[in-house]
């Protein structure tokens, strides 16, 4: 089997009010075999506008523990340039997570895709807040 289609987000958490909520859903795809997590960085911006990036292996807090537990297959696929970037872009005092994981559920799909000599020409994401005003528009 090949690759699945991969995937990448920012979340940010303005005033680093990170509750730790989302390792534990990540967890739940990754046990479902849902999603592989490839690779998974952390950008803090503090008061005074100093970005420091911090890999998992770097930080020792309960929340980051926690995410460790789900991502056995980083690749290192997230730079130091990346990180920079995000880093500059937060607000003082906040902290972004970077995320990247692969869609495993589709993995034999882009194969037989790929097997009957298709190409993917176009894909996109519809935010959710986009979606659901239109179903509450239409309703």
């Amino acid at each position: 089997m090949g690759i699945g289609p991969v995937e990448y987000m920012v979340l940010s958490f303005p005033g680093n009010k990170f509750k730790g909520e989302v390792a534990p859903a990540l967890g739940e795809l990754v046990d479902a075999g849902t999603i592989r997590i490839l690779d998974l960085a952390f950008v803090h911006k503090d008061e005074a506008g100093d970005v420091v990036a911090v890999e998992l292996e770097d930080e020792g807090s309960d929340i980051l523990n926690a995410f460790n537990a789900i991502t056995m297959d980083r690749d290192g696929l997230i730079n130091d340039d990346d990180l920079a970037l995000i880093g500059e872009s937060l607000d003082v005092n906040s902290s972004a997570a970077i995320l990247v994981w692969e869609d495993v559920w589709a993995t034999r799909l882009a194969d037989a895709i790929a097997n009957a000599g298709g190409e993917l020409v176009d894909i996109q994401r519809i935010p959710r807040d986009i979606v659901q005003a239109a179903i509450d528009f239409n309703a």
